[in-house]
């Protein structure tokens, strides 16, 4: 545990220093964090957190769903964050008896305006307010094409378990059926289920960039997943983290949710342009968009594409052996 923090400590602060030349430190708010023994935690009314669905406690983790089916669970904080700059980090263990992809459907992290609210975007509402980070363990889009006899262009295909972000005002819908393609800032694969070693999720809001970082690989190294500028988040929202089963299933546990307030240096003048958010928003949004919206090729697409191309190479075969016949007779006749 001293060397992760150690490595927490000195990540922390060299991102501030690599990003934008900012310094910045930082400070654990207890009252926004959620460790273990978890005490009073879904019993006391005094407790900083809340719990909703089928989640419960145990001695080494918070239970957000089991190993069963249709199960849902969350739990929220009671206490709205106000703090400009943040980071947190979270602890957390995706484990079943599923073998690959048949397993699902994954938990949730969130920030938002909304809080202990049952809906279908990993047990929360949908047309959330606010920041959601998906880990997704099951690919519906890919199961939903192969049923169709669809497939995947090289270009937009993604492997599974994966991590996306999405920024929601009130009036997006998550795409369950695309995995949240339509809505997705960025992501990244994670082989996060059955691991012998502890998982990490690193988020952190600072100048309005959002950055998520993983450490999943037992190295005690975090891995850059996504960075996003122009990600405008009010304050006053609340933390929280919710995981559902549908006909597939998994344990969806959470260890620890450790949130930092970062300080950073900022200019007189960058405080006073920098102005109020009050509706969630992602600057220049249609150019972030990893994927463009294509239809997978059925198989008789991908059919006919083979045999027009089949056909043009034998015509320009056919072409060429003419060309070469007249281009041999005027010669041989200019030696008579």
């Amino acid at each position: 545990m001293i060397l992760r923090s150690s490595l927490v400590l000195f990540a922390v602060f060299c991102f501030g220093l690599c990003d934008d030349g900012h310094e910045m430190e930082e400070f654990l708010k207890r009252e926004y964090s959620l460790s273990k023994p978890y005490q009073g935690v879904g019993v006391s009314g005094s407790s900083h957190w809340e719990l909703m669905g089928d989640a419960l406690i145990t001695t080494d983790h918070v239970r957000l769903t089991p190993d069963q089916q249709s199960k849902q669970g969350a739990i929220w904080s009671r206490m709205p964050c106000h703090l400009r700059d943040w980071e947190l980090q979270v602890h957390f263990k995706v484990h079943g008896r599923g073998k690959k992809n048949l397993n699902g459907d994954g938990l949730a992290v969130w920030y938002t305006k909304e809080r202990m609210r049952k809906g279908p975007v990993f047990g929360n509402r949908d047309f959330f307010t606010g920041l959601g980070v998906f880990v997704d363990t099951y690919p519906n889009e890919e199961k939903l094409l192969e049923a169709q006899r669809k497939r995947y262009t090289p270009r937009t295909q993604r492997l599974f378990p994966y991590v996306l972000a999405m920024v929601g005002n009130g009036s997006i819908s998550y795409d369950h059926d695309r995995d949240g393609r339509p809505s997705e800032l960025g992501g990244c694969s994670a082989m996060v289920r059955n691991l012998k070693h502890d998982s990490f999720l690193f988020i952190r809001y600072v100048r309005r960039r959002l950055t998520i970082m993983l450490d999943i690989d037992g190295q005690h190294e975090w891995r850059d997943c996504l960075d996003v500028p122009g990600v405008r988040l009010p304050q006053g929202f609340y933390f929280g983290a919710s995981a559902v089963t549908g006909d597939l299933s998994d344990n969806h546990d959470l260890i620890s949710m450790k949130l930092y307030q970062l300080t950073v240096l900022r200019s007189k003048q960058e405080d006073e342009e920098q102005e109020e958010v009050l509706v969630p928003s992602v600057d220049n949004m249609e150019l972030l968009r990893p994927y463009a919206d294509e239809e997978g090729m059925s198989s008789i697409s991908i059919f006919f594409c083979v045999l027009f191309s089949m056909l043009g190479v034998f015509l320009l075969v056919v072409v060429g052996l003419v060309l070469y016949g007249h281009w041999s007779e005027s010669r041989r006749k200019r030696f008579y």
